[in-house]
């Protein structure tokens, strides 16, 4: 008789390395994308609702802010841009807070892959859809009289900063979908929070027309800064000042609330 020679068990362990990580992260963020074709009202917010807004604030408002909806549209579709990019982000948190409750985040936690990629695969699959809605914003635009008063690379910066800034902004859409316990309260915080932030700003009107106690605070909130760098990016004028104040702002708001959404993520899943 000869003795065979068993094989010792290998020992199974969670550690994925940074290269498989990434593989898993483009995965997820393609399925995201590929959701978009089974979920059509998706789409229509990415695309309807910017077509939208341009259209309301130009023809409604333009007449009346400006004398001309074509001179109104000039000033006040960078400021749209940079409320749609924010708005934009309620939608990573509310995606998000679906896969929680659906139990999709629990089903992919039993796979082999990298702990963090399903939630790094549905931001970059968001960032995706946000360079989509603002070049549809864009395209609009300038179909309706807006042009681009200064160079294709200034509006490469432009894109990129909002998608930096949302990036940093979509910590926090993220912390609110992991905390609550429905979807549509993600979309009520985001009513409730970006639609005074946005509308107390430069983004549809001048700061030197509003009343003094208001233009304090509008001077120093996010949007105005992130307006106002858009807003020079595309149509020229002061734009270092207000790039660097969007960028301090986009790092204090990742450095604040993205430990806490990982935080509480890790404690939910």
């Amino acid at each position: 008789m000869t003795a065979s020679t068993l094989t010792p068990p290998r020992t199974l362990t969670r550690r994925v390395s940074p290269a498989a990580t990434l593989r898993h992260t483009a995965t997820l963020a393609w399925r995201s994308l590929v959701q978009i074709k089974h979920n059509p009202m998706e789409l229509i917010d990415l695309s309807l609702q910017p077509i939208m807004f341009v259209l309301l604030f130009t023809y409604v408002f333009g007449g009346q802010m400006s004398g001309d909806p074509a001179k109104y549209l000039q000033f006040a579709l960078p400021g749209i841009i940079a409320q749609n990019a924010m708005f934009a982000t309620m939608n990573t948190g509310f995606m998000l807070n679906t896969d929680l409750t659906k139990g999709v985040f629990d089903r992919l936690r039993s796979l082999p892959i990298g702990r963090m990629s399903p939630l790094a695969g549905r931001i970059v699959a968001d960032t995706v859809k946000q360079a989509w809605s603002m070049a549809i914003l864009l395209a609009v635009g300038m179909l309706i009289g807006f042009r681009l008063k200064t160079n294709v690379g200034d509006l490469f910066l432009a894109f990129l900063l909002l998608l930096v800034f949302s990036l940093a902004f979509s910590w926090i859409a993220v912390l609110i979908g992991v905390l609550v316990d429905e979807p549509d309260k993600v979309q009520i915080f985001g009513f409730t929070t970006i639609f005074p932030l946005s509308f107390t700003s430069s983004a549809f009107a001048r700061v030197d027309t509003m009343p003094g106690w208001l233009q304090a605070w509008v001077k120093v909130n996010p949007v105005t800064n992130l307006a106002d760098a858009t807003r020079g990016l595309l149509n020229g004028g002061a734009v270092a000042s207000p790039v660097i104040k969007s960028l301090v702002w986009a790092a204090a708001l990742a450095v604040v609330f993205a430990p806490l959404a990982v935080r509480a993520l890790r404690r939910r899943v």
